[in-house]
C-alpha cells in the first residue's frame, strides 16, 4: 500500500489534482486559508491514472472486503469512480446524493439497493468527513451494512478521524498529505523551504495565516 500511496500521490501531482502554493495560498469555500487545493475529478481526464486509481480501489475492496456486495459512490466526485470500481469488480453500483431529489421519488439514494446488502463506499476526498458520512448515514438508514470506506486521498484531519470513528465507520485512502509531500519534495514539486510551511497547516488549517 505505501508503493500505492507513492504512485497515487505523485499523479495526483503531475496532473495538478493537487495544487501546492504556500506563498499564496486558497480560500476555501469554509474560509479557511489553504495552501493546497485538491480536485480529484481530474484523474477522469487522464486513462492512465484512472485506470491505476480503478484497479488500486478493486485490489483494496477484495482485500479488506471481500464479502462487498455493492459499490456506492457519493455524489458528485464519486459518482463515476464507483462506477469504474463496480465495472471493474462487476458489482452492482449505486450512488448517494448530497440531498435528497426535490421532485419524482425524492430519491436520496440512486440505482438499486436492497435491505441487508453490503456496500463499501468510494469517495474522492475527505476533509473533515461531514459530508461522506451522510452518505454512510442514508445507506444505513436504507437498512445496508457499510462495510467501510475508501478514498483517493484524505488531508488527515483530526477531525476527520473522530467523525468517522463516532460513526463506527472505517475509512481507508489509496494516498494521504503526509506521503503526498514527501512525494512532493521529492520530485522538486515543492522547495525545502515550504514543507515547514504545509506541515504547519495541516495541524490547524482553521487558524493557519490569521
Amino acid at each position: 500500500m505505501q508503493d500505492t500511496a507513492k504512485q497515487v500521490a505523485e499523479y495526483l501531482l503531475q496532473i495538478k489534482a493537487i495544487k501546492l502554493e504556500p506563498t499564496n495560498p486558497f480560500t476555501w469555500a469554509s474560509g479557511w486559508k489553504s495552501p493546497i487545493y485538491c480536485d480529484n475529478r481530474k484523474t477522469l481526464s487522464y486513462p492512465e491514472v484512472r485506470t491505476y486509481i480503478k484497479k488500486a480501489f478493486a485490489e483494496a475492496v477484495l482485500t479488506k472486503y471481500p464479502d462487498v456486495e455493492v459499490i456506492a459512490g457519493v455524489a458528485t466526485g464519486a459518482i463515476a469512480l464507483g462506477a469504474l470500481v463496480a465495472e471493474e469488480m462487476n458489482l452492482p453500483m449505486v450512488y448517494i446524493r448530497s440531498s435528497a431529489k426535490a421532485h419524482g421519488m425524492t430519491n436520496l439514494i440512486e440505482g438499486e439497493i436492497k435491505a441487508g446488502q453490503k456496500v463499501v463506499v468510494i469517495e474522492d476526498l475527505i476533509s473533515t468527513g461531514g459530508s461522506s458520512l451522510k452518505a454512510v448515514e442514508a445507506l444505513r438508514e436504507a437498512n445496508c451494512e457499510v462495510l467501510g470506506m475508501l478514498a483517493i486521498f484524505t488531508y488527515g484531519f483530526q477531525t476527520a478521524a473522530d467523525n468517522f470513528a463516532n460513526a463506527n465507520c472505517k475509512l481507508d485512502t489509496l494516498s494521504n498529505y503526509n506521503v503526498m509531500i514527501d512525494r512532493a519534495q521529492e520530485i522538486g514539486y515543492v522547495k525545502a523551504e515550504d514543507v515547514d510551511q504545509l506541515k504547519e497547516w495541516r495541524k490547524d488549517p482553521a487558524n493557519w495565516r490569521k
